[in-house]
Formats: C-alpha cells, sequence, structure tokens
C-alpha cells in the first residue's frame, strides 16, 4: 500500500494523528526546538521515559506514552547521538525510517514528523526533505496510511512540496 503524504504548516502537537515523531538524540534528552516543545506539553514523564530507555542508536527508534498529549503514542527517532550534533543527511534517512518502521509495527495508522536533523542538527530544508519523501514513498506500508509531515517553518514546508512534486513528476 502506497502512503498518503500530507504537507502542513503549523505545531506538530495540533496534527490529527495517532502518534507523533520526535527527532531525538541517543540519550533521550527532549532540550530545546521541537523535542522542548513535546515536553513542556506532554509533561517530563515523556523525557524519563525516553532517558530510561536509552540510549537509542540512530537508526532505531523507540515508542513512549503521550504524556499529557492526546496522542496514543511519541516515537523517538534519534537523528544524532548527543543533543546538539551537526549531522549529514544520512542521519534523516535512518530516522525517517526509523520512525515509521516503528509506527508500522506498533499499529499506528496515521502518524505525523516534523522536519528532521533541520534544526541544531544543521541539514539543509532541500536535502532532508528529499531524503523524507524519499523514505516515505519507498516504505512497504500494511497498517501505516497517512504521514502528516509538518513543521511551523514555511521553508521547511515548500522544501517538503516542492519534493514531493519532484517525486510525483510534477515539478
Amino acid at each position: 500500500m502506497k502512503l498518503q503524504i500530507a504537507i502542513q504548516q503549523g505545531s506538530i502537537l495540533e496534527a490529527a494523528v495517532d502518534a507523533i515523531v520526535n527527532a531525538a538524540n541517543s540519550q533521550g534528552w527532549m532540550g530545546g526546538g521541537v523535542a522542548g516543545t513535546i515536553k513542556r506539553v506532554a509533561g517530563r514523564e515523556v523525557e524519563e521515559e525516553a532517558v530510561a530507555r536509552g540510549p537509542t542508536p540512530v537508526g532505531e527508534a523507540i515508542l513512549t506514552s503521550g504524556g499529557k498529549t492526546r496522542f496514543r503514542g511519541i516515537i523517538h527517532a534519534p537523528t544524532m547521538e548527543r543533543p546538539a550534533m551537526r549531522i549529514p543527511v544520512e542521519k534523516v534517512e535512518m530516522a525517517t525510517k526509523a520512525a515509521i518502521r516503528l509506527a508500522e509495527a506498533e499499529g499506528f495508522a496515521t502518524i505525523a514528523l516534523p522536519g528532521m536533523g533541520t534544526g541544531v542538527g544543521g541539514v539543509d530544508h532541500e536535502a532532508a526533505a528529499k531524503s523524507m519523501i524519499d523514505s516515505v514513498r519507498q516504505f512497504p506500508a500494511e497498517r501505516l496510511q497517512r504521514v502528516v509531515l509538518v513543521d511551523i517553518d514555511p521553508d521547511m514546508v515548500a522544501a517538503w512540496r516542492q519534493a514531493l512534486a519532484e517525486w510525483e513528476g510534477t515539478p
């Protein structure tokens, strides 16, 4: 089954999905950026769950509760080993694939991902967008039906839209 992809500008915490993805670090610390925002809303217990389960290597993902959010869970997919590392785009691909593999395994129908690695990771929006779209488009989904790519940054949203148009052959 081909996954549906939706692209939205806004907060990941407002996405109408079963689970959201945190572009994490391997240690599970939820300091700044999207992770910090998720922790403020979900509660410290989500960070404590992630830290207790770590370290989680880049290329793997873990599921914690949704804390005080309405989500059935939060998928923590590390893009970096330690907080605030600069990363290559290959880690965006590894983290995106890990997140959707875990969503599939957990039986989620819908998930939301932010721009992976584009904050402190320093990955170029266009490169991250292409990597994420490629990873979602190539995933052999059975239960996962829809992936929502959502970010507050209009440049990330534009990069996803461009990458998706190129994938679909309509640049």
